[in-house]
């Protein structure tokens, strides 16, 4: 797939022939352009890696990448990743899904690749809304929100991505947005890194269905002050001149000012991300607006034995065991006969 397998590979090398067709404004195109821009930091081979996706706006995605790639069924693309890294354990496999793909129709095989923690990395774009099937309501749409399936207004409680993530066990999750692509690249290279399901949830802006859905994150007046940007070792910290911090109070975690109350940044909270503990993980996962900032950055990341590990071990072991070792073995073993 490539001329010179010398050369350093660039963005444009991961960027196929195929017309980009979203709507013009879409939260997609930035997605697209930071995992193209990720791509040649990992110094992976463009055919060692492959792109899987379900059904909805963002599985268009393997056909804007310039490696291999499926667009397969609604929900099944952990299906379809999960045996491709079984069959193939050296390839670098990315699932690309939506709210609605990876926690409706494919609820299922969602949480049980986080359970067996698959070795893929999964893009979750979340925009609360069913776009391509043009503004349904969707597992992660807040309540009260008015689609053309719930006229009256959503009744039910939406899903929290990440906490439906830390119920199946995940060993790794992230969350992002569509408006920092330098965040987004980030958080794609260091999950390529990490052994196991690689979770980030995107959050993306449909313009068409569930427009400015994350503005008051988003928003620059506000965004120092709704948003904190997590790193594993360093205090969380936000606000313009990151006066601000989280502290723990008995079981929750509260916004405290740096110099109010006798605070300092002392008693501000470091971020753990390899805890095995998944407890201050949720919690931060937890947080929203208006009373705390909504948590970016890599808020959980430990080791645990990969799907593909017990697999490959469980293998090596029944052969060792076994006392047949060949198919002319197994028909020579026990009572035959001549026909």
């Amino acid at each position: 797939m490539s001329d010179n397998p010398t050369k350093p590979l660039t963005r444009k090398d991961f960027s196929s022939d195929q017309l980009v067709r979203w709507c013009p404004g879409c939260g997609d195109y930035a997605i697209l352009a930071a995992i193209q821009g990720a791509m040649p930091q990992l110094g992976i081979k463009k055919e060692d890696i492959v792109f899987i996706s379900g059904i909805g706006c963002s599985s268009r995605f393997p056909y804007y990448m310039n490696t291999y790639g499926f667009h397969t069924i609604h929900g099944r693309a952990p299906a379809l990743a999960t045996g491709t890294k079984l069959s193939n354990p050296d390839l670098d496999v990315w699932i690309v899904t939506g709210d609605g793909d990876a926690l409706a129709i494919g609820g299922n095989h969602f949480i049980h690749m986080l359970r067996r923690n698959v070795d893929v990395n999964v893009l979750l774009f979340n925009n609360e809304i069913y776009g391509l099937t043009k503004g349904q309501s969707s597992p992660t749409s807040q309540p009260g929100l008015v689609t053309k399936s719930t006229p009256l207004g959503v009744i039910d409680r939406p899903f929290t991505p990440g906490q439906v993530a830390m119920g199946a066990g995940a060993t790794f999750f992230a969350r992002t947005i569509d408006t920092n692509p330098k965040l987004m690249t980030k958080i794609f290279v260091d999950s390529s890194k990490h052994r196991g399901t690689s979770l980030i949830e995107i959050l993306q802006n449909c313009v068409i269905f569930n427009d400015e859905v994350f503005s008051e994150v988003t928003n620059k007046s506000t965004q120092d002050d709704h948003q904190i940007h997590l790193e594993h070792g360093q205090p969380m910290l936000f606000g313009k001149e990151k006066q601000k911090g989280l502290i723990l109070n008995g079981f929750k975690l509260e916004v405290a000012t740096i110099g109010e109350n006798g605070i300092t940044e002392e008693d501000i909270l470091v971020h753990d991300a390899h805890e095995s503990d998944p407890t201050l993980h949720t919690l931060l996962i937890n947080m929203n607006l208006p009373t705390h900032p909504v948590a970016l950055g890599i808020i959980r990341d430990v080791d645990a034995p990969t799907y593909g590990d017990l697999v490959a071990a469980q293998k090596a072991d029944s052969q060792q065991k076994a006392k047949i070792n060949s198919m002319q073995e197994l028909i020579e073993s026990g009572h035959t006969w001549t026909v």
